[in-house]
């Protein structure tokens, strides 16, 4: 039985609520104290809000999508394994520079059983996939960090097919 959208975000919410949470997750998941100190005094986010707010982030990976998905980057992957768990048919790509992160989502991805997902570590300035690759490129709240934002944006558009979708949040404050 395929869960909600709704239902995988908040199986990562619960995902974390133990001792080998971390500063990241917990800020990403709303699920630790300091976690919902973050998102309420620097994005005046409460639970229901960051819920809602990954919602909507996540509603441009339509459920049992086939295609292939570009995540970029791909950060530990709490929130994004519990989606791909339900799109066995998808071709997954999930990229980060960091290798740490990209260790936690390679973990997370293998203990829920997700064997269609490859990792790659790279620059989202410079992506290593031929133009018009991908279906979906997805990033949730990763352009803050990249260094130079504007290659990252033609990369991710470079790599897009025609009418395909990008999709994801980034954290602004007005």
């Amino acid at each position: 039985m395929s869960m909600t959208r709704r239902e995988q975000i908040a199986g990562a919410y619960r995902f974390l609520g133990g001792k080998e949470s971390n500063f990241y997750d917990g800020m990403m998941t709303y699920s630790t104290l300091p976690g919902r100190a973050i998102c309420r005094l620097v994005w005046n986010m409460d639970r229901e809000r960051n819920l809602a707010y990954l919602e909507r982030a996540l509603s441009g990976v339509p459920e049992g999508f086939a295609g292939k998905l570009l995540e970029v980057p791909v950060g530990t992957g709490v929130l994004t394994m519990p989606v791909y768990n339900d799109l066995p048919d998808a071709e997954i790509t999930c990229l980060d520079y960091s290798e740490a992160m990209m260790a936690a989502a390679k973990r997370r991805a293998a203990g829920a059983g997700i064997r269609n997902v490859t990792f790659v570590r790279g620059d989202v300035g410079a992506l290593p996939f031929a133009d018009e690759s991908f279906d979906i490129v997805l990033s949730l709240n990763g352009f803050h960090a990249f260094p130079d934002k504007d290659a990252a944006y033609r990369e991710t558009y470079r790599v897009l097919k025609p009418g395909g979708t990008f999709c994801g949040c980034f954290y602004i404050q007005g």
